[in-house]
């Protein structure tokens, strides 16, 4: 849903591992079970869009439910959404206007 590829699917240090691209971003997936049956190491992974409603609107076509509508905020806008291991994803979209020049040079957007 995310326009996510493949870059590889086989085993690195005795482990399957999932390289992805997702735009211009990396995701790597380990393949380990959980040593607990609920939760885990993290709370959510951020996944930045240039796009949210439109990714939000495909993704709802396609039948993903969300909990919650987008979320507005200074700078930008979010919104939460479980994947089916339950791990949530943070779907959010920047805009530099008046953004800290800092969080601007991490996101790679020069402020307007």
């Amino acid at each position: 849903m995310l326009d996510a590829v493949v870059a590889y699917d086989g085993k690195v240090a005795g482990q399957r591992n999932v390289f992805m691209t997702v735009g211009s971003g990396r995701l790597h997936l380990y393949d380990q079970p959980p040593k607990e049956p609920q939760g885990g190491g993290i709370h959510h992974v951020g996944i930045r869009t240039d796009d949210l409603h439109g990714l939000v609107a495909h993704m709802k076509a396609v039948g993903q439910i969300f909990r919650s509508d987008i979320r507005e905020f200074d700078g930008g806008r979010y919104i939460m959404v479980a994947a089916p291991d339950d791990v949530l994803l943070e779907l959010f979209e920047w805009d530099s206007t008046g953004m800290d020049p800092a969080l601007a040079e991490y996101f790679g957007a020069a402020p307007k």
